[in-house]
């Protein structure tokens, strides 16, 4: 048996019918944040201020304000450039949102608590990392994965071959 030869950075041709998934997931999840960044930028509120100022039902600072707008542009790149790099983005994005959520639930009620989140961010991180993770892994991750798809296409070689010989033979 031969190993595998697939991995996240494949290349998904620009117009298969996947990339759109991965650019609105992107995109969407993008405009949400940099929205959030620049109502929380526009509040004036302090750079590190754990207070209880909140912008659309989520608590914030300057910091996480612009953390946010930078997130939410990486974001907004990935639904440009589209394909392979726009999945991967949002799954990496995913996995680091939930990581945020586990860590700042930790800091909750700290000190180091400097992104002034509190319980209802915690739960926006991971609906938000859930979200962009199966917007990112949708059509590349799955037990029943049509064989016209590139990434099943990737992961076995072998039968692909058969079959587009297969269908060529028909011809």
């Amino acid at each position: 048996m031969h190993p595998v030869n697939a991995s996240l950075d494949e290349h998904l041709p620009a117009d298969h019918k996947l990339n759109k998934v991965y650019r609105v997931g992107a995109g969407l999840t993008g405009l949400l944040l940099v929205v959030f960044g620049i109502l929380g930028l526009i509040h004036r509120i302090g750079f590190f201020n754990t207070g209880g100022d909140t912008v659309l039902a989520l608590n914030t600072n300057g910091a996480l304000s612009v953390l946010s707008i930078c997130i939410g542009a990486l974001l907004i790149a990935g639904m440009v450039v589209g394909g392979s790099f726009a999945s991967t983005l949002n799954i990496v994005l995913g996995l680091l949102f939930i990581a945020s959520g586990f860590v700042n639930l930790a800091l909750l009620d700290t000190g180091m608590n400097f992104l002034a989140f509190r319980i209802q961010n915690v739960l926006f991180s991971f609906v938000v990392g859930v979200m962009l993770m199966w917007f990112g892994m949708y059509g590349r991750v799955g037990s029943a994965l049509p064989h016209d798809n590139p990434y099943w296409r990737a992961r076995h070689p072998e039968q692909a071959a058969r079959e587009q010989r297969a269908t060529a033979g028909r011809r």
